[in-house]
Order: structure tokens, then sequence, then C-alpha cells
């Protein structure tokens, strides 16, 4: 019988978000009760619990289960578009990209990039677009991957099967979109990165709060509009360790809402939300 759902009390709230802290550090603020309310109700419709205190106590006696996985995803916000924050792309293509090449054509050409919160796949492949037209002739001289990243193994499911509706692909600009989405037409139309995109892209679900399986180091970094929803001493913690992973010169990028403020960090200020390593 679908579950009747009741207002999430304040004790129940208060779990959940010192759950999902514990876990993966986003802070639920009692801003966020609303939307746990409207995420709990859709996940817990066909559901066999009575009630959704019942749906926690089930959930919390067996964290990294996969009744737990799944109420992570869906208390986590995937917000996402190609070519969002379109400036940062815009750094990479005309500044960071070709001093990079410039300064490894003689030597060492190994790129490596990471983003961070791939979410349903958008970003990495917008990413991966700005870096094979970089590129372009001389792709096989390099060894380039781009490594992504989500908490989330509901939306890394989608980022790696990369099918998206045609309206999705319209914020990517037009000489990219030609070069590097395939369409397929008929009574359910889809887009989709070609496969030298896709192959550029390597996907992983990774908690950022976790221990990392690598090292580095990165020539560039996306973690975006990822810290918004951490709290001051994990925002530094992340910080340090995005630093540590970063190779000489490496640059990060920050969500337009975010700001280093506040944090003792290692980088040098570029501009607005655009961050290099010394």
């Amino acid at each position: 019988m679908p579950i009747e759902m009741e207002v999430v009390s304040d004790a129940c709230f208060a779990r959940i978000a010192d759950a999902v802290y514990r876990h993966c550090g986003i802070s639920l603020h009692d801003g966020k009760r609303a939307l746990v309310q409207a995420r709990l109700t859709k996940l817990l419709r066909h559901k066999p619990f009575p009630n959704v205190t019942g749906y926690i106590d089930h959930v919390l006696a067996n964290p990294g289960g996969p009744e737990f996985i799944e109420f992570i995803d869906a208390l986590s916000t995937n917000l996402t578009s190609f070519f969002r924050e379109s400036d940062h792309f815009d750094y990479l293509a005309g500044q960071f990209l070709p001093h990079l090449l410039a300064s490894r054509r003689a030597g060492n050409r190994r790129i490596r990039g990471w983003s961070a919160a791939a979410s349903t796949g958008e970003e990495p492949y917008s990413i991966a677009m700005t870096l094979q037209h970089a590129l372009d002739a001389e792709s096989r001289a390099w060894d380039a991957l781009l490594l992504a990243t989500d908490i989330s193994t509901r939306v890394l499911k989608i980022a790696r099967e990369g099918v998206y509706e045609p309206t999705r692909a319209e914020p990517i600009p037009q000489h990219l979109r030609v070069k590097y989405m395939a369409t397929a037409r008929g009574p359910h139309p889809f887009v989709q990165p070609v496969p030298k995109i896709r192959d550029l892209v390597k996907f992983a679900h990774l908690n950022l709060l976790d221990p990392w399986p690598f090292t580095g180091p990165f020539d560039f970094i996306f973690c975006r509009n990822v810290m918004i929803y951490f709290d001051k001493p994990t925002q530094q913690k992340l910080i340090d360790r995005l630093a540590n992973v970063l190779g000489p010169g490496g640059v990060l990028f920050t969500g337009h809402s975010e700001s280093l403020t506040g944090i003792v960090h290692r980088f040098r200020y570029v501009k607005p939300t655009i961050y290099q390593k010394p």
C-alpha cells in the first residue's frame, strides 16, 4: 500500500540531516525541510513502510546498503546543464588550454581534468567537447582524460548513457554541437555525444568526504555548486584536498554562488570563481 506521507517531524528531520551530514558533508538546514519532505514523498510513494519514521529507521540501520544509497540519491541536488556558467568554458578554451598545450608540445603530452560533481553528465561532456576542440587535429598525439565523479549512482547511470532530449543540447555552442553531438530522429528523438567525446570521460562513483583513490596531478578541476551544501569546516577540508591533487599552475573552477572567502587556501585569484595553484 502506498505510504500516506505525514509531515517530517523535527526529530525525524534532525536524524535525516545528521545522517546526510555524516555521510557526505551536505548540510540540510531548516530551510531545506520542504525539499526533504518533497523528495521523501516521491521516494516513498511505492515503498512498503507505514510511515516515514519507519522508513528512516530501516535506512539508517544499514548505512551503505542499497536503501541508504537510494536515500542519499534522492536527497542530492542534481541541477545541471550543458555549458552552465559559460564563462568558465570561455576561459578554459580561450586562455588556459592554449597556454597548457603550447607549454607541453615539446614534452609531456598528458592532460588530466576532473569534474567533481558530474551529475547527469552535462558538465563533463561540455568540458570534453572544449578539450577535444582545443586538441583538434593533434588529438592522437595527446594522452587526455577527464575523470567525472558524483555521489549519486542514479545520475551516474544517466551520465554514462549520455542520452538527452534535444532541447538539452541548445546551450551547446553551434560549432561544437555540430561536431560533437549525434542526433537520433524518429518518434523519440534524442542527442548523444559522439564516441570520441564519450571516450574522453571516465565516470566513477565518489563521495568527496571519503578517501580518494587517486593523487593527481590534475591540470584543472571543476568543483562547482558543491561547497554551497557544506559548512565552513567541510569546505576548508575539501579546498585543502583539491589543492593537494591539483598540479602546479592548475586551475580550480568553483560555482558562481560559491566563494573562498573565509577559507585559508593556496590559490591565486584569477577572476571570480577561477583560482590557480602557483
